[in-house]
């Protein structure tokens, strides 16, 4: 299979459901002693399922701070419900038509997945809180991977991105395509606590213009942020990397703006601390050309107009299928 198309189908899967932490929360085989919410075609959606995607939901809103009210709870349950039955009937069908799945890819795309975790053990530990097993896990990998194939074979041919259309989009988008000007920076910080007295405060700018006394007689910047700075950064030699405006505190970015390539600042006082700032390079503001965005929006508008194409699909599904629904009957 194609791997661009590839990338573009696995998305337009994700995107059909909700997914919970790493993974899409594809319907599992359960028997209906375990519960349900819903069954398509005579396949059971377990409450099991239902309640793992919910319990993701409710993690990723409480995460962001958005509270839930009962009137959103209720939508996000319907909706939730609504993903994991188009789930199920693109799968039924991907069975319907022989779609095979080689096993070697299902491991592989498990171990990967493992390899997001620090250990073994915070995998399992993570898993386990899911309620999911690993037999569990490579059951909705098989899914996806067998779902993916079918809609490749399904659309191939029918979806496709003219140049007219990719100009087109650049044109009517190009806010979209604007860099702001950026700057690269290393600091060294020494931290002042919130509430400092007036003593903490004397001590720690001290110590930081001792540090610039150094720097100015030739002492390496790197060598010395890795010695002294107390910002994470400082094992990379206080590397920031780029950054724009409105991304640092309001005098570190006004320092940092102001200041030449390899150029050192006074120093800065933030709510952190005390900075010492050099200046690494300067990107000014520019907008990235059609000819470097052209493949962007390609992917872009055929991931787009995939996901028109399985919404349409599924929604014809629907109307031939037999789906029975017991969330309302069957809530907690």
């Amino acid at each position: 299979m194609n791997k661009k198309r590839g990338v573009l189908f696995w998305s337009v899967i994700t995107g059909l459901v909700l997914t919970w932490i790493v993974m899409p929360a594809l319907a599992e085989e359960t028997q209906p002693s375990e519960g349900k919410v819903a069954v398509v075609n005579g396949s059971v959606i377990s409450r099991v399922s239902f309640d793992r995607e919910m319990s993701g939901v409710r993690q990723r809103f409480s995460s962001m701070g958005k509270p839930l009210s009962a009137s959103k709870l209720q939508e996000l349950e319907k909706k939730v419900l609504d993903n994991l039955i188009n789930i199920e009937l693109l799968y039924q069908q991907s069975r319907k038509v022989g779609t095979k799945v080689d096993e070697a890819e299902v491991s592989a795309q498990f171990e990967t997945l493992k390899e997001r975790f620090p250990s073994e053990a915070e995998f399992k530990n993570a898993i386990k809180k899911m309620k999911l097993t690993e037999a569990v896990m490579k059951s909705q990998i098989r899914r996806g991977i067998a779902i993916q194939r079918f809609l490749d074979k399904k659309t191939l041919g029918k979806v496709e991105v003219t140049e007219e259309e990719i100009k087109a989009y650049y044109d009517s988008h190009t806010n979209l395509f604007k860099e702001p000007e950026q700057v690269r920076a290393s600091h060294i910080l020494i931290k002042v606590e919130p509430g400092a007295n007036e003593k903490n405060k004397a001590k720690a700018r001290k110590k930081i213009e001792k540090i610039r006394q150094r720097l100015v007689k030739g002492e390496d910047f790197g060598a010395l942020a890795k010695e002294f700075s107390q910002c994470p950064s400082s094992a990379k030699g206080g590397d920031l990397n780029y950054f724009g405006r409105r991304q640092m505190a309001k005098p570190f970015e006004d320092a940092a703006f102001a200041l030449k390539v390899d150029e050192l600042s006074d120093v800065v006082e933030t709510r952190f601390g005390y900075h010492l700032i050099k200046l690494s390079d300067k990107k000014p503001a520019n907008t990235h050309s059609y000819k470097d965005m052209k493949d962007r929006i390609r992917k872009n508008l055929m991931q787009e107009k995939i996901r028109v194409e399985v919404s349409n699909y599924v929604q014809e599904l629907k109307k031939k299928a037999n789906i029975e629904i017991f969330l309302v009957k069957d809530a907690k």
